[in-house]
């Protein structure tokens, strides 16, 4: 996926107001509009002329446009961080892009780098606008397993953009506190009622939404509610059976490993997950780890084994039929 310089397209630079904004982007679209435009790829640059100013013209997207940086180059292949929208708050809900059916763009016409950023699968395709009242806000708050295990209490940064009297964009800092309920799923949202945009009158302030995304660990990986964990084991612990520990988010627990289990075997342990109703599962995932043959005595463990057991196959199911 390559960046798309989208000062560049417009011709502005990047501290422009959003009148400059406007009148650059009407000026190109005039002479790029493929009802009228005899320049090569008209319809094209069209196109992007639309996109770029999609993202200009609202406060919002543009200042989480900016906070990717100035190093990038159009063309360069780009992949979005993974945290590039936490500490960000926007207004849920669309808008409409402008009078007139022509500045009407389509998710379908955007480019995978717009979409990437501002897609249905982005903090900003949420939808959620209130009919009375102010609009709701959405925000990212990023955590630690333990933290979606345990719950707690945090206090975010958040920045939420703001333009001024002369048309250039400002970001506002202010500071939420917010309690994380335990057992709090990654992608759930964490509502905090009447922290959104402010109502005009004596309406109903909008909510400030936060979408919980979980930190990967490195221990486990998770799987909605579920934990997965990879545990070690050696070769006489899988074949004859063994009491082993295991780490759990809740502290260590005793756990049978069964005689005759095998590499990538599945055990559960019940409600040893994320907690809920019902709470979610670990799953201790073998992984048999061979002792290194690095000593005399080992190699002569080996060679015994290999004696001992030469009737033993592990490909054999590769030559059955």
């Amino acid at each position: 996926m390559e960046y798309r310089d989208y000062y560049k397209i417009l011709g502005v630079a990047r501290t422009a107001t959003a009148e400059d904004i406007k009148k650059s982007y009407r000026r190109l679209a005039r002479k790029y509009h493929p009802d009228v435009s005899k320049e090569k790829d008209a319809e094209e640059k069209f196109k992007e002329l639309q996109e770029a100013y999609e993202v200009l013209k609202d406060p919002e997207k543009r200042a989480a446009y900016d906070q990717l940086g100035s190093g990038w180059k159009s063309g360069q292949q780009f992949r979005p961080p993974p945290d590039w929208a936490s500490g960000f708050e926007f207004s849920g809900g669309s808008r409409s892009p402008g009078a007139g059916r022509s500045h009407v763009f389509e998710e379908g016409g955007f480019s995978d780098f717009f979409s990437s950023l501002f897609g249905g699968g982005s903090p900003f395709g949420a939808a959620g606008q209130r009919q009375q009242g102010g609009r709701d806000h959405h925000a990212r708050i990023d955590i630690d397993l333990e933290e979606a295990f345990g719950g707690g209490t945090r206090t975010l940064d958040l920045k939420r953009p703001e333009v001024k009297a002369d048309g250039t964009l400002e970001l506002r800092s202010h500071t939420v506190r917010v309690s994380i309920p335990a057992g709090v799923a990654d992608g759930q949202l964490i509502r905090l009622a009447g922290q959104g945009e402010a109502a005009p009158g004596a309406g109903r302030a909008g909510d400030l939404y936060l979408e919980v995304h979980v930190r990967p660990h490195r221990l486990y990986q998770l799987d909605g509610r579920d934990v997965v964990l990879t545990l070690p084991v050696a070769p006489w612990e899988a074949a004859l059976g063994a009491t082993v520990t295991v780490p759990t988010l809740g502290g260590t627990v005793e756990m049978q490993v069964p005689p005759g289990a095998q590499s990538g075997q599945k055990l559960r342990l019940r409600g040893r997950g994320l907690p809920g109703q019902p709470p979610g599962d670990e799953y201790v995932q073998l992984k048999i780890v061979l002792p290194p043959a690095a000593s005399p005595e080992a190699r002569a463990l080996y060679e015994t084994m290999r004696a001992k057991l030469a009737g033993f196959d592990p490909r054999a199911d590769l030559n059955r039929r």
